[in-house]
C-alpha cells in the first residue's frame, strides 16, 4: 500500500503542533512546512523545528518569503505596535493574505509529494478574528485547489483539513496532551524575545494562558 502523506503548516505555536500530533495519530506520514516571512522574531521557526523533530515529521521545510515587503501588519512591520489589550474588529496582527499564501505553497508541495491532504491549525472559536481562519475560507480554498492543479483536474482531489476549527483552546490543549505534544517546545507569542520567552500581554499569549487554565493543566510557557 502507498504511504498516506500529509503536508502540515507548522508555525511552532500551540495550535499547529497539536495538528501535527493529530495527523500522526491518524496514520499520516507528516511533512511539515514553516515560513520565514519577515515576522518579528525567529523564535517561532526554531520552535517549529523542535516540534517537527519531537513529533517525528518525515521532513520539515522552511520557505523564505518577504511579506514584510508589503507590511500592513504588526507582525511584519515593526513600526506598528503589537496590541497588549483587547481591540475591536480585526486586529493589526492580521497579516494580509498570509494563510492564502501559505496554503498555496503547501498545495504545491503536496502535489509534488503525491500527498492529498493538507492540514492547517486555524480555529473559529478561541481566535483573534482573522478572516482567513473561518470555515468559509477553508472550504473555498479546497475548491480552488481542486480547480488549479493537475492532480485536481485528473481526479486526485485535495482535502484541506482543519481539525481544530470548532474546538475551544482548552479542548485543543487537551487533545495535544493526549497525543504527546510537548507544549514547552512551542512559542505562541506575537513578540517573543530571541530566547522564545513570551510577553504575556498580547492576544496570542492571553488566549494560550486561558486555554491551559480552562483545561486545568500547567502552562509551560516561559515569560520575559
Amino acid at each position: 500500500m502507498s504511504e498516506k502523506k500529509a503536508v502540515i503548516l507548522l508555525s511552532g505555536g500551540l495550535d499547529s503542533a497539536t495538528v501535527v500530533a493529530l495527523a500522526r495519530a491518524e496514520g499520516y506520514a507528516c511533512y511539515t512546512m514553516s515560513f520565514d516571512y519577515g515576522q518579528r522574531h525567529r523564535a517561532e521557526l526554531q520552535a517549529a523545528e523542535r516540534v517537527a523533530r519531537q513529533l517525528g515529521a518525515v521532513a520539515h521545510k522552511v520557505i523564505g518569503l518577504n511579506l514584510n515587503g508589503i507590511g500592513g501588519s504588526a507582525l511584519t512591520d515593526t513600526s506598528i505596535d503589537v496590541p497588549e489589550s483587547p481591540t475591536e474588529g480585526i486586529p493589526v496582527t492580521y497579516v494580509p493574505a498570509r494563510n492564502t499564501v501559505f496554503l498555496s505553497l503547501a498545495l504545491g508541495w503536496a502535489e509534488v509529494l503525491g500527498a492529498r491532504d493538507i492540514f492547517i491549525g486555524v480555529n473559529a472559536v478561541d481566535y483573534s478574528g482573522y478572516p482567513d481562519c473561518r470555515p468559509e475560507f477553508v472550504d473555498a480554498f479546497e475548491r480552488m485547489a481542486n480547480l488549479a492543479t493537475k492532480a485536481g483536474v485528473e481526479g486526485q482531489g485535495f482535502r484541506i483539513q482543519a481539525p481544530l476549527q470548532n474546538l475551544s483552546k482548552a479542548e485543543i490543549v487537551q487533545a495535544g496532551m493526549r497525543h504527546g505534544v510537548d507544549y514547552a517546545l512551542t512559542v505562541s507569542c506575537y513578540q517573543a524575545d530571541d530566547e522564545g520567552r513570551a510577553c504575556g500581554k498580547c492576544d496570542s499569549c492571553r488566549l494560550r494562558a486561558a486555554g491551559f487554565a480552562a483545561a486545568g493543566m500547567k502552562d509551560p510557557t516561559r515569560y520575559q
